[in-house]
């Protein structure tokens, strides 16, 4: 059973269920535009998911059937209700930065489960997560440009390395609607599944991440993420120092272990 985590706020709820962290934006009212508690909650459940060993998964959605409709601007400039949400927002450097994974991304691999309205920010939030997976009627989209303003969450500079200079411009420039069949095609996104089924779908990808050896799964995680756009021949010996020392851990003696004696492994992170 899920366990209800203190660094929630009212406006972002972080539950741990065994290894598996589940992030809901839930402020439904607003199609949960970000708020400060929000970008809080998010910010802090990332550190969590970073800092807790036991910790091998993340998943964000949102509440009620929308992911995320963007920044509520007018929300991001009033003070926090919460006494406890002030205070982090001043402890935590770039919060908002922190908070829509264009900085401090989780260590840990982050699944996104998308229903309705996923724009603006919301898009900006996917392209901050490893793992996507989308309802087949919700909606996808960067509508800065034709709002005057302009996607500050990294998407203007992940997309094209995401997905190529064509496709990211049709996204960025355009500021249209984009399906998530398109997606798909694109390669933005990993899944389209039902309406209704898309956290359900996460979760089914999250618990076969979990089942693997915690430190080999952060290992190519970071590598991916160091390495992308390296030249190859340095690239491979960044992949070499990460790599190299997985095979010293426990788990790996485990792993092998397990495999002879045709045993499901029981990984420690050790």
């Amino acid at each position: 059973m899920a366990e209800l985590l203190p660094i929630s706020t009212e406006h972002c709820t972080v539950e741990r269920d065994g290894h598996v962290v589940i992030v809901t934006m839930n402020r439904p009212e607003a199609r949960n535009a970000l708020s400060t508690a929000m970008l809080v909650g998010l910010a802090d459940a990332w550190a969590y998911m970073s800092d807790t060993p036991e910790v091998r998964v993340g998943i964000l959605t949102g509440a009620d059937g929308t992911f995320c409709a963007g920044a509520d601007l007018k929300a991001m400039s009033q003070p926090p209700s919460d006494p406890r949400v002030a205070e982090r927002a001043a402890q935590i450097p770039d919060y908002h930065w922190k908070g829509l994974l264009r900085d401090g991304r989780p260590t840990k691999p982050l699944i996104c489960a998308i229903e309705g309205y996923a724009v603006a920010g919301g898009t900006e939030l996917l392209t901050g997560t490893d793992l996507r997976v989308v309802a087949e009627g919700a909606t996808l989209g960067l509508f800065e440009a034709k709002r005057g303003l302009f996607p500050m969450g990294g998407s203007a500079v992940r997309l094209p390395r995401q997905i190529g200079y064509a496709a990211a411009l049709d996204i960025l420039l355009t500021a249209r609607e984009v399906t998530p069949q398109e997606a798909l095609a694109m390669g933005l996104i990993n899944k389209v599944v039902p309406d209704g089924q898309a956290l359900a779908a996460a979760r089914e990808m999250a618990d076969q991440i979990a089942a693997c050896a915690p430190l080999s799964v952060q290992a190519i995680l970071r590598a991916v993420r160091e390495t992308e756009h390296l030249p190859e021949e340095e690239a491979l010996k960044v992949s070499d120092e990460i790599g190299w020392p997985v095979f010293t851990t426990e788990d790996a003696k485990e792993g092998s272990k397990a495999f002879k004696e045709k045993r499901p492994p029981i990984y420690q992170g050790k």
